[in-house]
């Protein structure tokens, strides 16, 4: 029986390159296509085959879906700044949305059957306390958010017209690093909060601004639901039987909360080490509360988190980041 043959796009970035890892363990064959505009080469494990190349290049695009056939492909590359789209934010839906496009078309006209999409909680906004369910109304607070539901549309479309089945899977704050230390996170600059903190707590950085206190929370801060890398992963491996027969749309997350500032404590207790940090003002597009209600995906599926903790997450963050002070420039 042959090898099952995954195209990952943008898996030099931080979830693509746990995707990439995930699925080698798994013993299938993985192509990597990414431009490396944020990604870096040295997160491609050895054993995947790398291409580089940009969404934008249809016709190399074309010439390595033409390679086929693909059993799934697995789509990661996009822009992924919810601060940065709300100042430019036909950046954001022309790279993520327009060229997600063009992804699509062309699974579609080289007979790939299986797509599944790294989607994202930004579509829901401000949806309130309580965990977020599929049923939850969509109404992103940000151009990132529109950028992926767009995404999704096309999505709907192209299994409804063409049988391109898909999962869309919205996941929340992705975090940690892969337990046995192949890979972690390096975005340049760093945006999310979890290596800022350790960042903070190492010494590494000036003290921690942290936006906004004047939250409807208990502490304040906001809330997030962090869910470890590599529990993202396996989501993404998890849905694919689905495909045989349906396409899918799930919320991926703990299904549990932690406060910006509850982050700064955990940090300290791994660490042993203070965190120098500041208060600053809110940023534009940040809803108070995020939480996944990750309950159909468990119900649907064998997956569950293995990594639900917090301490877990930045544990094995923290681990990394140690080992790679200059991040994969090491």
């Amino acid at each position: 029986m042959a090898t099952s043959r995954f195209l990952v796009t943008g898996g030099a970035g931080y979830v693509g390159s746990h995707m990439v890892l995930a699925l080698l363990d798994a013993g299938y064959e993985v192509t990597v296509y990414d431009s490396l505009r944020t990604g870096h080469r040295a997160a491609i494990p050895d054993g995947a085959r790398f291409i580089e190349g940009d969404l934008a290049d249809l016709p190399r695009l074309n010439s390595v879906l033409a390679d086929g056939p693909w059993d799934c492909v697995f789509h990661f590359a996009a822009l992924s700044l919810v601060g940065e789209s709300m100042q430019h934010p036909l950046m954001y839906m022309s790279a993520n949305g327009a060229l997600g496009f063009g992804l699509i078309d062309a699974c579609v006209k080289h007979g790939v059957k299986k797509f599944v999409f790294s989607s994202t909680a930004a579509l829901f906004g401000s949806a309130g306390d309580g965990p977020i369910d599929e049923k939850t109304p969509i109404d992103p607070g940000s151009p990132y958010g529109e950028s992926k539901l767009v995404v999704e549309r096309a999505l709907y479309w192209a299994d409804r017209i063409h049988g391109l089945r898909s999962a869309c899977l919205r996941y929340f704050n992705a975090a940690g690093a892969d337990p046995a230390g192949r890979a972690g996170e390096d975005h340049r600059p760093e945006t999310h909060l979890i290596p800022l903190v350790i960042d903070a707590a190492l010494g590494r950085r000036d003290a921690l601004t942290l936006f906004g206190q004047d939250y409807p929370t208990s502490d304040g801060s906001c809330i997030r639901d962090y869910i470890h890398v590599s529990d993202l992963a396996r989501a993404h491996l998890a849905v694919l039987p689905l495909l045989d027969e349906r396409s899918v749309t799930f919320n991926v997350g703990t299904g549990k909360g932690n406060s910006n500032l509850e982050v700064i404590r955990t940090v300290e207790r791994v660490s042993g080490r203070p965190v120098p940090w500041k208060p600053g003002a809110r940023r534009a597009g940040d809803p108070a509360s995020l939480v996944a209600s990750p309950a159909l995906l468990m119900k649907e599926t064998s997956w569950k988190p293995d990594y639900a903790e917090l301490e877990k997450s930045v544990a094995t963050a923290l681990a990394w980041r140690e080992a790679h002070p200059g991040g994969y420039r090491d």
